[in-house]
Parts: structure tokens; sequence; C-alpha cells
């Protein structure tokens, strides 16, 4: 099947929200596609930034590329999910700039700790797990049957389940499976869904 890609530009001028923006040190410009065609308006407004580009919530390497060049983020976007990762990830202190509200702030330490609070809940979950469901997606991206595959082969009673849209609603339709372990989209969240990268080496 043939896919058609539109990009979702926001027709919101950044200009007037980057005026609240007030960071020392060298700064990393990230944000998702909706404003990523103004990153260079930022980067000309902003003094000592660099352009990573356009993050995703299960990939932020063009975040990861210019890690050691600036000493903090700046996440051009609406959100707190992209910005925790980023800062969970890389360990440097990460700002939003939302145009949509114009709002400035930063990824506080406690939102860090939150997550890896439920994460380490996630972690005690999935080591007194019996039986495990494997999640695959087949959007564009997301499809990673081969990794399911080679984790259904380290753990027992474990089962591949293949869809497009992964609702967690429909768990209830399978109450032997102990935990879910997405190998799709990192935002996709639940109290029993735990992403495959933060499994453990198995």
């Amino acid at each position: 099947m043939k896919t058609l890609f539109i990009p979702a530009r926001s027709i919101i001028d950044i200009e007037k929200s980057l005026k609240k923006v007030s960071i020392k040190g060298k700064i990393g410009l990230i944000t998702t596609i909706q404003f990523f065609n103004q990153l260079d308006k930022a980067s000309k407004l902003i003094e000592n930034s660099v352009i990573g580009g356009q993050v995703l919530g299960c990939n932020v390497k063009n975040a990861e590329k210019i890690k050691d060049k600036v000493d903090s983020f700046l996440y051009i976007g609406s959100g707190r999910f992209h910005p925790i990762q980023i800062a969970k990830k890389l360990k440097k202190p990460v700002y939003i700039l939302n145009p949509n509200t114009d709002e400035f702030s930063k990824i506080e330490e406690s939102e860090i700790q939150d997550y890896e609070k439920r994460l380490k809940g996630k972690l005690s979950k999935f080591f007194a797990a019996k039986s495990y469901g494997i999640l695959v997606s087949t959007k564009n991206g997301q499809y990673n049957l081969k990794k399911a595959e080679l984790l259904r082969k380290k753990l027992k009673n474990s089962y591949i389940f293949i869809c497009n849209n992964i609702n967690e609603n429909e768990f209830e339709n399978f109450r032997n499976i102990d935990i879910w372990i997405n190998t799709a989209c990192t935002r996709i969240e639940g109290k029993n869904i735990i992403n495959l990268e933060d499994l453990p080496e198995l």
C-alpha cells in the first residue's frame, strides 16, 4: 500500500514568542514537524544557538548529535512528552517554548523523577510477570516485527499482537497477559505497558 505523507506546518509565527526565551550558554534548538520550517528564524534571533532539528518521542537523534556542543536545549512546540524524553536521555536542561500558548517553561527535575518512578514500577511488573504481550504496530516507521520476534524467543509465554492502532481498552480481552511490551511509538503509555527500549538487556 502506498502512503502519502502531508506535513502539517503551523501557521503561527514564532518570532513574538522567541522574545520570552532567556537561557544562558549554548542552546540546542529542537522541534517537531509543525515548527521545523521556522528553526532558521529561531537560530538567527537566539544568540549562541545550534540547530539540532526535528525530534520524535521515540527518536531524539537530532538532539543527541549536538549534545556535546550545547549546554541546554530549547524545544519549540506543544506538550512535554518530547522534551521529557530528551531531558531523561541526554541529562541536560531542557526548556520549552510553546508558540500556541506563548508560554516559556523548563522541564523540572521532579518531572523526570516522576517518570523514572513510574518506569521502576513497570520494571517490577515486568520481572514479576509470567506472560507477556508484545505489541507491534503496522504504521510506517513503527513496524518492528523482527525485534518482536527476537524478544518472543527470549521470553517464555510471550505472544505477538500486530495491529495498526494500539488501543489499551482492548487489553481487557486478554486478561491472561500480565504486561505488554510496546515496540512502537514510545508515546503509547499505560500502567501495564512498558517500552522495549526501557527493558534491560535480556
